[in-house]
C-alpha cells in the first residue's frame, strides 16, 4: 500500500474556529451507574422526576400550622388568639386538622395538616394561657411551607443531558428515589509519545541528546480532569511504519487519540502523513493560531478524533488544556461549558503579542497582582511556577502594564 503524502502547511485556524468547527460525531456508549459512583459523570439523557417532590406539603419553619385568614391584621398591639388543638409529629401523617380559630404545633419538615395553608414562626407567637397562643404578625397563604410539587412536579426535567453531575445533583436524585442513572461511558483516550530522542521517565541515565517523556503522564492527568480514561501507549520512534501500526491499533480500540508529535519539522511531517492515511475525512487543520502550540493537528479519522500536539511539553499541555480537553468532554457527551475557577487581577508589566494569534501567558498571583512568566516553550518550570494563565485575544497587539485581566486558575 502506498504511503499517503502530506506536506506540512500552516493555513492556520484560530482557537475559536477550532472549538466551534471541529465537532467530531463520536460519542461513547451509555451505561447505568449507581448514584454513589455518578459524581462528575455525564447524563446521556435528561433526568425526569418520577413523582412530585417533596411529595407532600411540609413546613419550612418551627411554629404553628394555621389558616392564614385567622392571622390577618394581627400585631403586637392587637394579636390574634388561636386555640392549640394538637401537634404534628415528624415522619408521620398528621392526625389532626386545622379549623377556624385553631392552630397545630409543627416542627420544620413535618407534613402540613388538613385545613392549614400557612405556618407562623414560633418567634411571632407567645403563649397567652395554657392551650392558647397569641399571633403578633400576620401570614399569607403559602408562608412557612413548601407545596408537595414545589421542588419538582412529576415528569419535570430535574437535570439536563450533557452536564456533569455535581454533588447537589446527586442529592436531588436521591431525594426522588433514583439510585442509578444512565451516563456516557468515560472516553478512552490513547496517548502516544513519539521521537527518537524520547525515553521513559524511569530511565536512570538518559544518553546525551535524549530526554525523558515529561508529556504523557501530565496529559493523562488532564484526560482524567476532562472525564476520560487515559490509555498511555508508550513511545514510538520517528518511523512511519511503527507510528502507522501504533495509531491504527489505537483507532481501533479508543475514542480519542492524542499524539505528542515530536519537535522537529520532519517528525511533524511524518506524524501528519500517518494521520492523513488513518481514515476519512482526515486532517481538519494542521496549524492553530496560538502561542505556544502553533503546530497542532486536528483530524477526524473514521469518526475517531486525533489530536497531534507539539513535542515541547509546555506547548503540548497548554494546547491540550485549551482544545484537547473540550474534545474529550464532547466525545464523552458533555455539552455544557466547564466554568474554570478564575480571579480578576492587575498586570504589573507589559505583555507583548501579535495580532491574529491567541497568546496564553502564564502568571504568578500575589495580592491581586498578576506577574507574567516568560520563557522558551520547552521550559516546564514556567508552568509549575504559575498560579494560572491569561489569554491575549487574537485581535489584540498586547496588554499594557496596569491592565485588569481575567486569570484562569490551575486547580
Amino acid at each position: 500500500m502506498a504511503r499517503p503524502t502530506h506536506r506540512e502547511f500552516f493555513a492556520v485556524r484560530t482557537v475559536s474556529q477550532a472549538l466551534a468547527g471541529f465537532r467530531p460525531q463520536r460519542r461513547t456508549s451509555v451505561e447505568m451507574v449507581a448514584l454513589e459512583r455518578a459524581h462528575r459523570r455525564v447524563p446521556a439523557t435528561a433526568v425526569r422526576a418520577p413523582h412530585d417532590l417533596p411529595g407532600f406539603a411540609r413546613s419550612t419553619v418551627d411554629g404553628f400550622a394555621v389558616r392564614a385568614a385567622d392571622t390577618y391584621g394581627a400585631s403586637e398591639g392587637l394579636p390574634s388568639y388561636l386555640e392549640i388543638t394538637g401537634a404534628v409529629a415528624m415522619g408521620r401523617p398528621p392526625e389532626i386538622a386545622v379549623e377556624a380559630g385553631t392552630a397545630a404545633s409543627i416542627p420544620t419538615g413535618a407534613a402540613i395538616p388538613d385545613g392549614a395553608d400557612a405556618v407562623v414562626m414560633v418567634e411571632y407567637t407567645q403563649e397567652a394561657m395554657p392551650g392558647t397562643i397569641e399571633v403578633v404578625r400576620p401570614v399569607a397563604p403559602g408562608d412557612g411551607l413548601v407545596r408537595g410539587d414545589e421542588d419538582a412536579s412529576a415528569g419535570a426535567e430535574l437535570l439536563p443531558a450533557g452536564r456533569p453531575l455535581r454533588a447537589q445533583d446527586l442529592g436531588l436524585l436521591a431525594a426522588t428515589g433514583l439510585t442509578e442513572v444512565g451516563v456516557r461511558a468515560r472516553p478512552r483516550v490513547a496517548i502516544v509519545s513519539t521521537g527518537d530522542e524520547v525515553v521513559p521517565p524511569s530511565t536512570p541515565e538518559p544518553a546525551f541528546g535524549q530526554v525523558r517523556d515529561a508529556t504523557a503522564v501530565a496529559l493523562a492527568a488532564l484526560v482524567c480532569d476532562a472525564g476520560g480514561e487515559p490509555d498511555v501507549r508508550g513511545i514510538v520512534p520517528d518511523d512511519y511504519d511503527a507510528l502507522d501500526h501504533a495509531l491504527r491499533e489505537a483507532v481501533g480500540s479508543c475514542d480519542v487519540i492524542v499524539v505528542s508529535a515530536g519537535s522537529s519539522v520532519g517528525s511533524r511531517d511524518e506524524t501528519a502523513a500517518v494521520v492523513a492515511g488513518l481514515g476519512r475525512p482526515g486532517i481538519w487543520t494542521h496549524g492553530i493560531a496560538v502561542r505556544p502550540g502553533k503546530p497542532t493537528l486536528l483530524a477526524d479519522c473514521d469518526g475517531v478524533p486525533v489530536i497531534g500536539l507539539p513535542g515541547n511539553p509546555r506547548s503540548a499541555l497548554v494546547v491540550f488544556r485549551l482544545i484537547g480537553m473540550p474534545i474529550v468532554r464532547l466525545v464523552g457527551g458533555a455539552t455544557h461549558p466547564v466554568q474554570e475557577p478564575g480571579v480578576r487581577a492587575r498586570l504589573d508589566r507589559d505583555v507583548p503579542s501579535s495580532a491574529g494569534r491567541l497568546d496564553v501567558v502564564q502568571v504568578v498571583l500575589r495580592g491581586g497582582v498578576a506577574s507574567p512568566l516568560f520563557g522558551a516553550s520547552a521550559l516546564l518550570t514556567v508552568l509549575t511556577r504559575a498560579d494560572g494563565y491569561i489569554i491575549v485575544d487574537e485581535d489584540a497587539t498586547g496588554l499594557p502594564s496596569g491592565s485588569d485581566v481575567d486569570v484562569t486558575l490551575y486547580r
